[in-house]
């Protein structure tokens, strides 16, 4: 239909589907208005430019009269028809001077920090190798090879974080699709690019490795790191669950500690042994700080353990041994100590769960009574700090 003042004056909104709702006009073929949802309006012009389809916006309708609009139309097709310039590609020029290191910046503060719990695995990650890579380049330049590359050159030493990069890269340039930093039709520079083979992991500490890292453990400078692991063997709880965990989850009558910055999204209540309860009871607190692993900074707790996990696997000889997989050693242990696999997986809060999981702890005692023998074998092999 021929559009009018009028005609647009009075459109209101109406839901096609996932296709916007554009009003074309008959007199200015490819020209109309589209309307939003919240009622804003804005000229658009279709064209097709190296055998793409496009959709441009021209102006808001009331910043822009239909007149005003209509000649730009028609200033837009005469280029078009003359040197076939791409009026959108100006746009993306100016969008796509980002670099490396600002879209880098732009996913963690958007994007990482407030979606995902691991953000600061991701800047790290970013920081040793995306940007020490290509910071100061363009981010619409980086492609495949340049992918593969760096794909390959971390995975001579370490394959499963060569994957892990590969993973993070794909997520950042998916988000600058869809924040405009690249075109809509930008290939994502990680297609394609063949991840390594992964082998599942099945180190544990084993009972001859246990009184050494005992020792190791009780030899940490940092107290807190020191609590954090034996915490980590006594409840197989994963790395975040313990570093962000607060005095006031204990419930000392029920001897649980409920974990809420969980994997899997939910609130888990994890049984506490009696040696666990002893653990934390020999935890010192801190003023004015309400976690039980205290960081360096007032009020926060620990983030970095890492290093001072370095050290105590080194000084016990088990330079193999990751921070999970004491995670796993819990699991070891309590299959050796006859514990059912359903029951360890309701111990360790596995993601397969069934959903009436959260009424277990009001019907059965087994995790607690698991992990009760579990505290008393680990006191067998070694002998936990009685203070700090």
């Amino acid at each position: 239909m021929k559009l009018t003042k009028s005609h647009i004056d009075k459109a209101a909104y109406e839901k096609t589907g996932n296709k916007p709702d554009i009003r074309w006009d008959s007199d200015l073929p490819n020209f109309g208005i589209r309307v939003y949802p919240s009622g804003k309006k804005s000229f658009v012009l279709s064209y097709r430019n190296s055998g793409r389809k496009h959709l441009m916006v021209l102006g808001q309708y009331g910043v822009f009269t239909l007149s005003q609009a209509k000649d730009i139309a028609k200033d837009v097709l005469g280029k078009l028809r003359i040197d076939s310039t791409d009026p959108l590609e100006d746009r993306y020029q100016h969008i796509k001077a980002e670099t490396v290191n600002e879209l880098c910046t732009q996913y963690l503060e958007r994007y990482a920090k407030t979606h995902k719990k691991s953000w600061h695995d991701d800047q790290r990650r970013i920081n040793k190798f995306v940007i020490a890579e290509w910071g100061t380049r363009k981010a619409y330049s980086i492609n495949r090879s340049d992918i593969a590359k760096l794909h390959n050159k971390i995975g001579k030493d370490s394959p499963y974080e060569a994957n892990r990069v590969l993973a993070l890269i794909s997520k950042i340039y998916s988000q600058a699709r869809k924040w405009g930093i690249v075109p809509d039709d930008h290939i994502n520079p990680t297609q394609d690019v063949e991840k390594f083979k992964e082998h599942k992991r099945d180190r544990w500490v084993t009972q001859q490795e246990m009184p050494k890292l005992a020792l190791s453990i009780n030899s940490e400078s940092n107290v807190f790191a020191r609590y954090a692991i034996w915490l980590y063997l006594l409840t197989g709880a994963r790395k975040s669950e313990i570093l962000t965990a607060k005095w006031e989850y204990v419930d000392w009558d029920r001897m649980e500690l409920k974990l809420q910055e969980t994997k899997s999204g939910r609130t888990h209540y994890l049984p506490l042994s009696s040696v666990a309860i002893n653990l934390l009871e020999n935890i010192p607190r801190v003023d004015n700080n309400p976690y039980i692993i205290v960081g360096h900074k007032a009020g926060s707790h620990l983030v970095n353990i890492d290093k001072a996990w370095r050290r105590i696997r080194s000084a016990a000889n088990i330079e193999d041994v990751r921070l999970h997989d004491l995670r796993r050693t819990v699991g070891s242990m309590l299959v050796q100590s006859g514990s059912s696999l359903p029951l360890i997986g309701e111990i360790l809060n596995h993601s397969n769960q069934a959903t009436t999981k959260i009424y277990a702890r009001f019907s059965t005692d087994e995790p607690r009574k698991a992990l009760e023998s579990h505290g008393q074998n680990l006191l067998k092999l070694v002998n936990l700090p009685k203070s700090a």
